[in-house]
């Protein structure tokens, strides 16, 4: 891969679709000992804990997630527009940490089961 950073960013974007489809965060550290994983695909429903950026500290479900950007939307963290309308702020899933997983899908349940 290329060390020029549009290149990079080019190639994130281009990539196809069944790799960006499995957008990942890391686990607390808590969840991380309890089920052996660092790392976990987001899926709405699960909750997380904003750690960098302009809404560091902020805590919420995850409300959509876009696979085509590659961004997530977290409930509560919004943008006021100039007219007093507020928008959800798309957040790169690299920026956050799960805190609590959404464990009603039962595929998804016995995946975590099992370690």
């Amino acid at each position: 891969m290329s060390s020029v950073k549009p290149k990079k960013q080019k190639k994130l974007l281009d990539e196809p679709m069944y790799r960006k489809r499995q957008i990942r965060s890391p686990l607390s550290k808590d969840l991380r000992s309890k089920y052996g994983k660092r790392t976990v695909s987001l899926r709405k429903g699960d909750t997380v804990l904003v750690t960098r950026g302009d809404y560091k500290g902020h805590e919420g479900k995850v409300a959509s997630v876009d696979t085509s950007k590659m961004r997530i939307t977290v409930e509560g963290v919004n943008a006021k527009k100039m007219d007093g309308t507020t928008i959800p702020v798309e957040i790169s899933p690299s920026k956050v940490m799960v805190t609590k997983l959404d464990l009603s899908d039962k595929i998804r349940k016995n995946s975590f089961k099992g370690d």
